[in-house]
Parts: structure tokens; C-alpha cells; sequence
């Protein structure tokens, strides 16, 4: 990346003006800033973008994740009307696999309503294309715009985007951490001079005892409470998929990603996908606190195998040319092991479903590895 950014001098005005940004309004301008933002004006995808999610990497992604929205569909006695809704759905890839797959069940299949959730106008473009022809498609710029009524929601890598906050400790107390400008006029972190009042009070237990210097993060609830309402007023569930940590605790993973690699995430605002790790204790703490039932969570790759993804690819080899079946078992080691470049451990899956839900396939602590049943 040689190119000036261009949000970087609004961003050291504003600073100028107004002072150091939280950490969270900083990373809010990094990705929806309205002319610069990162999600505003680009296509982030595939080898030519600056990452992969896994519906790009192979077809059995979304397929599955569509034969699972079929069985949820049947456990809610299969309503005449579901919304299947994807917030953040990318070039579209996942919802066009699930949609394939769904078109085995014709009852389902009819009584899909489908509703995309997206801000960025490059990919409602990708999308437009990739799902032409199909499902009549309805687009919205965020979940409150779908109409009501019983709905699946998809929602793959969309909580790691959200604006975070950090905070540091300091021997005086929990104070914000901040962008600011140093002696030479470039961006640096900071801390706001005052400790926020009585934060200790809402640290979860693992972060109380932390070190000075220690840094905590934290988003507020209100996207989750928003799905979660909806899932318990109107019925279904939400799947939510991402990479992040099964206990709140210290630690900082603040980071950029530009052409697959790791940077700065000072150094290039708007030109880099800024994101923050999702802590799957809170998120499930938020849904429960509104009355939803949470199933979960479980790493990708558990899921995944129990869903039956070892047997799909399978399937899909022994029909497929060498070089074609190679790439098959590549795409299945990455989606479901760990290690160096491996999705399997380091992405974990948790579902939001009304109370009368009890079990979801996929989710459940007494489920082996397998297939999923379809209705």
C-alpha cells in the first residue's frame, strides 16, 4: 500500500479540532465513514480483496448452513411465511449455496421470504448478480427496515466490524483508550486523562484482577438485543458466526488486514479491514437478558462436522476431476481444523432462537459428528 489515504487528513482535522477519538468512533470512521469508509466504496472479498470468508472458500459453507435452516424451520412447525435474512452477506455466495440447497425442499423453498442486509452499494451490485434469477431478493440498509414475522437470520462475520471499545488499565483506574497525534503530527493511541467512574463495577470476573497496562474491550448490546428481540417476538433463530474468544477477558485484538496480511491499524484508516475479536460470553449474556434462548457456542469446525460436512465433500470428490477433488479436501481442512490459515477452531458459532426452541441441530453438547437431517 503506497497510495495516502485519504480519510488520514480528515481524520488528523478532526483530531486537531476536537480532540483525541475513542478507539470505537475511530474504527466506526475507518468502515462507514460515508466517502472514505472501508465497507462504503470496495469489494473486500476474495484473493484479489484483503481477506476470505468461508462461503468463499467452498460451496459446502453455505449449503450446510441452508439444510440447517431448513431443520430449525421444521422444529418451529414449518410457518407458511420465513424470512431468511443475512446481515453483511458479502458478493452474496452464502445465501445463493443455502438457496440451492433449499430448492430440494419445495414447501420451504415457497415459503422463503429472502432479505439482505447491506450498506456497502459495490456489493448490493455483486449480490444483484450473483443471485439473479432466482428468489426474488429485498435489500435493506439494517435489520429494522425487514418487515416482521418468523425469521432465520444469517450472520457470518458481521460482529467482528462493529465499532469496540478499549479500555486501560492504569493504577488510578479504567481509563478509554484513545487515537491521538504525536510531537510529528501522526496517529499514535493514547488514554483519556480522567479513569471512567466506577467502571470496575461492570468488568466481568476474569478481568477484574487484571494488570496495569491490561486492556479490556468491550461492544455495546445493542445489535445482539436488537436480533434477539426480534427472534423472540416473532419466532426462529439467528445464526451468528465469527471469530473470537468463549470467555470475556483482557486482552487486545484491535487489528487491519490489507491483501491478506497483517498491518498497522493506524496507518492506513479506510484502506484496511479494521475489526476486533467477538466475545461470545457477552453475546450470549445480551441475548439471555432480553429472554432469548442461546444454543452454544461450539467451534466452526465441531459444527460443521456434525452438520456433516466430511460426508458432502465426500460426495463431492467422487464426482469431481483430481485437481477439482484436491481442492475440495484443502477448502474442508481449512474450514474445519485449526492451526496456521485454519478457520475449524478460531471461528465459533452460537445461535439465538425464541424460548420454545430447545434444540437446534449443530449446537446441541450431547451431538456426534454426522449429517443433518433434512425436513
Amino acid at each position: 500500500m503506497t497510495e495516502p489515504s485519504p480519510l488520514l487528513a480528515d481524520i488528523k482535522r478532526l483530531i486537531k479540532t476536537s480532540g483525541p477519538l475513542p478507539v470505537w468512533r475511530y474504527m466506526q470512521l475507518c468502515l462507514a465513514h460515508p466517502e472514505h469508509g472501508y465497507y462504503i466504496s470496495r469489494d473486500p472479498l476474495g484473493r484479489e480483496g484483503d481477506f476470505i470468508t468461508s462461503p468463499e472458500v467452498s460451496q459446502m459453507f453455505g449449503e450446510l448452513l441452508g439444510l440447517w435452516a431448513a431443520s430449525v424451520w421444521r422444529s418451529m412447525g414449518s410457518p407458511a411465511l420465513l424470512r431468511l435474512i443475512e446481515l453483511g452477506p458479502g458478493r452474496g455466495t452464502m445465501m445463493a449455496d443455502a438457496l440451492r440447497a433449499l430448492r430440494v425442499l419445495p414447501p420451504m423453498y415457497q415459503a422463503l421470504s429472502v432479505h439482505l442486509v447491506e450498506i456497502n452499494p459495490v456489493l448490493r451490485e455483486k449480490q444483484q448478480a450473483t443471485l439473479s434469477g432466482g428468489k426474488p431478493i429485498q435489500w435493506h440498509t439494517s435489520l429494522d427496515e425487514v418487515p416482521p414475522g418468523p425469521a432465520i437470520i444469517f450472520a457470518n462475520e458481521y460482529f467482528d466490524v462493529l465499532p469496540v471499545h478499549q479500555m486501560v488499565r492504569r493504577d488510578d483506574g479504567w481509563h478509554e483508550r484513545v487515537v491521538d497525534l504525536d510531537a510529528h503530527g501522526e496517529l499514535v493511541f493514547g488514554t483519556t486523562p480522567q479513569p471512567v467512574p466506577r467502571f470496575d463495577a461492570l468488568l466481568p470476573p476474569l478481568v477484574r484482577a487484571a494488570p496495569v497496562g491490561a486492556i479490556f474491550e468491550w461492544r455495546p448490546d445493542g445489535e445482539i438485543m436488537k436480533i434477539a428481540t426480534r427472534i423472540r417476538d416473532n419466532g426462529g433463530a439467528a445464526l451468528i458466526i465469527d471469530y473470537g474468544h468463549l470467555r470475556s477477558d483482557a486482552g487486545d485484538t484491535f487489528q487491519a488486514i490489507i491483501g491478506h496480511s497483517f498491518a498497522d491499524p493506524l496507518k492506513f484508516p479506510g484502506q484496511a479491514d479494521v475489526t476486533a475479536h467477538v466475545d461470545f460470553q457477552a453475546l450470549a449474556r445480551a441475548a439471555e437478558d432480553v429472554g432469548a434462548r442461546v444454543h452454544g457456542p461450539v467451534t466452526q469446525g465441531e459444527f460443521l462436522q456434525r452438520l456433516g460436512i466430511d460426508a458432502r465433500a465426500v460426495s463431492l470428490m467422487s464426482k469431481a476431476a483430481p485437481e477439482v477433488s484436491e481442492n475440495i479436501s484443502t477448502a474442508l481442512k481449512r474450514l474445519t481444523e485449526g492451526g496456521r490459515g485454519g478457520m475449524g477452531s478460531m471461528f465459533k458459532v452460537v445461535a439465538v432462537s425464541d424460548p420454545n426452541l430447545t434444540e437446534l441441530v449443530g449446537l446441541s453438547d450431547q451431538e456426534k459428528p454426522g449429517g443433518i437431517k433434512a425436513p
